[in-house]
């Protein structure tokens, strides 16, 4: 039963997530159409995955905790890598503020779309930011890079 249990609350966010990752992706499309300068899309981007966090991991560490208070345990995390990830999510969050601020000048128009000349290297940048976090932060949980 308790690993039934401990295995339920693991996977609450991973079938939680996806299917609000896609309801968030459309709402972001229509708000960046609707606006002229597409901040309600970025908006609405950062706003979601910081519901998708708090609720996805807040509920199942919420669950555990009651669960392991209701029958005399103790519920302990280990923290494992978590100040690397932060580090380098921290620093890849500053280089994307950065890039936002400079798409604001009159030749850009905005901090999405915009020309292909420059919407194009903008998402090329964005997605190497991505793929550099995850393979960072992959190397650091598997010890291949010491932290």
């Amino acid at each position: 039963m308790t690993t039934m249990l401990l295995l339920l609350l693991r996977t609450i966010p991973l079938v939680m997530v996806p299917r609000l990752m896609v309801l968030y992706t459309f709402a972001s499309k229509v708000a960046a159409i609707q606006d002229q300068y597409a901040d309600s899309s970025i908006g609405n981007v950062t706003g979601s995955n910081a519901v998708n966090v708090f609720l996805g991991i807040g509920i199942a560490w919420s669950l555990a905790a009651i669960y392991h208070a209701a029958t005399g345990g103790v519920f302990e995390v280990d923290p494992g890598s978590i100040a690397f990830s932060v580090s380098i999510f921290c620093a890849f969050a500053v280089l994307a503020f950065l890039v936002l601020l400079l798409r604001r000048t009159k030749r850009v128009g905005g901090e999405l779309g915009g020309p292909v000349k420059y919407k194009l290297p903008t998402a090329i940048f964005f997605v190497m930011l991505w793929v550099a976090y995850l393979i960072l932060s992959s190397l650091e949980a598997y010890c291949l890079i010491e932290w």
